[in-house]
């Protein structure tokens, strides 16, 4: 795969990163604070796993009714989904913790979506914090089937109404990966994405191991160890993974996706002639600050412009950093996009839906 650079002769960018990361780091540095987690950290990781385990120890031990077993299922998905955003994602960013074992620890957490932990750290971590926004490099904004997430993808009728359709497609995120892992790791063998030192044989029967084993808990026992027949079982799992790929697609897409995020294309030589802070300061959003709420069950993600700037910097702090950030934003003369509240970065990213899906150039 090509490398994209990021170039910039302009020396406004070069300050303004500059004074940024002084800025931040004086925070810390003031404030006598590691950027990594903290007790309130380590306090919502088990009040995530919890959410997600317990249920799931009531679904196999207790006598319950459907309907009880549905509120189950769906508080499972709820914290699934809590647990990809606030535990997981900072572990695997290595800002969970200064301890690397720590991070690796809870960056397994990654197993308990079904996923896999190296194709997460290409992806995410490589691909999408690298070139946020960059078509053919960013896989968050690749067309996926009916939906269009980028102005320079092909456009076809099926697109137009895709802000209608789409949430129901973001809530297979999570099932999808349960078998898009292997083509993908095997695409991102075949780019040379994947670092020569690891065995990719080894890394394949790894995951076959997990996924197996993940399939046998969470379908396998409750088939063996409850009343519920084959298939409510399944509907069951089908509606904690659709649950959980919807909320943690909808949060992702609502801070990249949104009115007034770029998504500019280098040039033939594979340069884009900006910064890279300036980069991810004009393709990245936040929503909704001021909801304590939402920011810890979301794990900061509402913080995004802070989180790409310094994925170094455990969530925990993104509330007090954004400030700072916003200001040395606005002093330099850039745009800080923020959206008020999470209905109007929802009512943002539908409305962007709408404008990718509906412009004049519709291929058949």
């Amino acid at each position: 795969m090509k490398t994209i650079k990021f170039v910039s002769n302009d020396l406004h960018q070069k300050k303004f990163t500059t004074a940024l990361r002084k800025n931040v780091n004086d925070y810390f540095k003031e404030n006598k604070i590691s950027k990594k987690g903290n007790l309130a950290m380590y306090m919502q990781s088990i009040i995530m796993l919890a959410f997600y385990l317990i249920p799931f120890v009531i679904i196999l031990t207790m006598s319950i009714n459907n309907w009880v077993a549905l509120l189950m299922v769906v508080l499972m998905g709820v914290g699934l989904a809590g647990i990809g955003m606030s535990v997981m994602h900072d572990a695997v960013h290595g800002s969970y913790s200064n301890k690397q074992w720590v991070n690796t620890f809870y960056g397994a957490s990654m197993y308990l979506l079904g996923s896999n932990v190296l194709n997460w750290e290409i992806q995410h971590n490589l691909l999408h914090h690298s070139y946020t926004n960059v078509d053919g490099y960013d896989q968050d904004i690749a067309s996926k089937g009916p939906i269009r997430l980028c102005e320079h993808a092909p456009l076809h009728k099926i697109h137009k109404y895709q802000y209608i359709h789409a949430f129901f497609f973001y809530g297979l995120m999570t099932i999808v990966k349960l078998t898009k892992d292997f083509t993908q790791l095997l695409y991102f063998y075949k780019v040379k994405l994947v670092k020569s030192s690891l065995n990719i044989m080894y890394e394949f029967l790894k995951m076959v191991f997990v996924k197996i084993m993940y399939l046998v808990i969470f379908i396998g026992l409750p088939i063996i160890l409850t009343p519920f027949s084959w298939w409510q079982v399944i509907f069951g799992f089908f509606i904690m993974h659709w649950l959980a790929g919807c909320i943690l697609s909808t949060v992702f897409q609502m801070a990249h996706v949104v009115e007034g995020t770029k998504q500019p294309l280098p040039n033939k030589d594979g340069i884009i002639h900006t910064t890279w802070m300036v980069h991810q300061l004009n393709t990245t959003s936040d929503f909704a600050r001021d909801n304590l709420f939402l920011n810890w069950y979301v794990g900061g993600l509402n913080f995004q412009i802070e989180h790409h700037l310094f994925p170094n910097i455990c969530h925990v702090h993104y509330r007090k950093i954004a400030p700072i950030i916003e200001k040395t934003a606005i002093n330099f003369g850039y745009n800080y996009n923020l959206k008020p509240s999470f209905l109007a970065a929802l009512k943002s990213h539908i409305k962007r839906l709408k404008e990718l899906g509906q412009a004049s150039d519709t291929k058949l």
